[in-house]
């Protein structure tokens, strides 16, 4: 019988995934977590330090910072693209071959971590002495 268990965030999640690794024979370095959530940040820092593979799938800015890879979509199976593209290297027609052996387009994909960077002029008044003084 197999069952879902409920833990507390954070340093519950990493005492599952080492009782998951230890249990099943994975070793850390094969293991891949996918998260959405502020709760996820600590067991995601522990799988990257590891050397395993950590996705996240909400702009939760915490996360995007954290995880290896970012994916926003609809589609759960959508988290099969960075598996395949950055673990497997697998070849970008061959992930739209398997997508659409089960019936699914992959319309967009974009292969890009994103900086959101906002800047603006410092008003004169406000600028540094240093620059004053040259």
């Amino acid at each position: 019988m197999r069952a879902i268990k409920r833990v507390p965030a954070g340093y519950g999640k990493v005492a599952v995934i080492e009782e998951l690794e230890r249990r099943l024979g994975i070793t850390p370095d094969r293991m891949i977590y996918v998260g959405d959530g502020s709760s996820d940040v600590h067991v995601m820092l522990h799988v990257n330090n590891r050397d395993g593979f950590t996705i996240a799938v909400s702009e939760n800015k915490q996360l995007a910072r954290i995880a290896k890879s970012t994916v926003l979509s609809d589609n759960a199976f959508s988290i099969m693209v960075p598996i395949l593209d950055q673990l497997l290297h697998w070849p970008t027609g061959d992930i739209r071959t398997l997508f659409e052996s089960y019936g699914l387009a992959l319309n967009e994909w974009e292969k890009e971590r994103t900086d959101r960077v906002m800047i603006s002029e410092i008003p004169s008044s406000s600028a540094p002495a240093e620059a004053e003084a040259a």
